[in-house]
């Protein structure tokens, strides 16, 4: 197991064209020169070309690596967030730490962050929910993301099994943060929100930082792959319904508070469940709670236990199509054909005029059934048909917002409101799991 505090590269930028960048401090390049100010990046003939105010060209190279000295800062305009999700949207960030610029195309590079782990994290928690969020929610939370972080570097060093799989009739498609390559994670919601020092890191998180720091979950003698969400909508989901077909033992479906939830085996208990609203950690109106526990553009999301979309037929269609990229004609039925313990869809039929496909895992369907995505696949299908027999609409009723695996940040954070401890929330969420101090 890990017995040190590791450095983490965190790309800010994939693939941009031109960036700008306000370097707060000195900055030390590989030629020991110092630059500071306001400094563009361009990719160019398959370099990296640092251009100044004036436009003098500062260094050009495959690779450009600037080193923070003292307390230098970094500054980034147009940042985007929330990359194809229904709250994306451009921000100005700061951070600390080392900067990589690294040649990706012939004109396009990435810009890579170099920091310690327990800096990133106090990012990472302040991004991810509040940094005004209960005290015993933030140390659960920087022990989650902690774990999944260091537990995803391991699993990286091994060779990766295929994440899609394509037949005629069928696909099957899950994201893997092993996918990246030349760094360890991304900035945005694929991996973590990492938001830098633009996020308010208040005394909470510094605190839940350092009352865990190298506290980890541990299974056996492996740190938990240990996963995060917004709301479970009652229960929590098995990891194999979001990605591979796994079964880790602390990651089991739990349901979240007093109501007794037995695992869905058929459509009509699915339509029961997402029209009910029972009881649990995550069911909460509470708007001075969640104006504490949620970053602002998270609380635009205000129905996020159960929801409901209504497409009309044409809408979807064209919906799908753009998705896929596979013209099904008239849409004729969407149909669940395998749902996870918690009413999330892994497996899902789309039937129309032209064709029938079978899709999946969980954050693929939600993909093909919204401009951005669909807040979970936990949904059940209804729809209308207009006098000429063709459908007129699909109505999409659905529970919770995230894939559902591991920790509900919701469930959780309130938890820590009705005044669990830390220790008590991650044993409800991550089953039989240990804490272990490794540095």
């Amino acid at each position: 197991m890990l017995s040190y505090e590791p450095a983490i590269k965190v790309a800010l930028l994939q693939n941009y064209q031109d960036a700008r960048l306000n370097l707060k401090g000195s900055f030390i390049l590989d030629d020991q020169r110092s630059i500071s100010g306001h400094v563009i990046v361009k990719g160019i003939n398959g370099e990296v070309t640092l251009v100044d105010p004036s436009g003098r060209i500062i260094a050009s190279c495959k690779t450009i690596t600037l080193s923070a000295d003292n307390k230098a800062v970094f500054t980034l305009s147009d940042v985007r967030i929330g990359i194809d999700f229904h709250w994306q949207r451009s921000q100005e960030q700061s951070f600390c730490g080392n900067i990589v610029l690294s040649a990706m195309s012939d004109s396009s590079f990435n810009l890579i962050n170099e920091i310690a782990l327990e800096d990133y994290l106090k990012s990472v928690i302040s991004s991810e929910m509040s940094a005004e969020a209960p005290l015993e929610f933030l140390k659960a939370q920087a022990v989650t993301a902690r774990s999944w972080l260091v537990a995803m570097l391991a699993k990286k060093k091994i060779v990766r099994s295929d994440t899609s799989s394509k037949t005629e009739n069928e696909i099957v498609v899950w994201q893997d943060v092993n996918d990246h390559q030349g760094f360890d994670v991304c900035a945005d919601d694929h991996c973590q929100r990492y938001q830098g020092i633009t996020r308010i890191i208040s005394d909470n998180v510094r605190m839940a930082i350092d009352a865990t720091r190298g506290l980890f979950l541990v299974s056996g003698q492996e740190i938990c792959d240990a996963r995060y969400f917004k709301c479970c909508g009652g229960q929590t989901e098995i990891f194999s319904t979001a990605w591979e077909d796994k079964a880790p033992d602390y990651m089991q479906s739990i349901t979240d508070g007093a109501s007794q939830h037995r695992r869905i085996q058929s459509e009509a208990e699915a339509r029961e469940w997402l029209t009910g609203r029972p009881q649990a950690f995550c069911n909460t109106t509470d708007k001075e709670l969640l104006g504490r526990i949620l970053p602002v553009f998270d609380q635009e999301t205000q129905d996020f236990y159960r929801w409901q979309v209504i497409y009309e037929r044409q809408e979807l269609e064209e919906i799908i199509r753009k998705k896929s990229d596979i013209d099904f004609g008239t849409l004729q039925n969407i149909t669940p054909l395998g749902r996870g313990p918690s009413g999330r869809i892994y497996q899902l039929k789309i039937e129309g005029s032209k064709q029938t496909v079978i899709v999946g895992k969980e954050l693929e369907i939600r993909r093909w059934l919204s401009d951005s995505h669909l807040l979970s696949s936990a949904f059940s299908v209804s729809k209308t048909s207009a006098a000429d027999g063709l459908v007129k609409s699909f109505t999409l009723t659905g529970g919770g917002w995230g894939h559902g695996v591991g920790l509900c940040q919701i469930g959780a954070a309130v938890m820590a409101a009705k005044g669990f401890k830390a220790e008590e929330i991650l044993a409800h969420y991550f089953t039989g799991a240990k804490l272990k101090k490794l540095y």
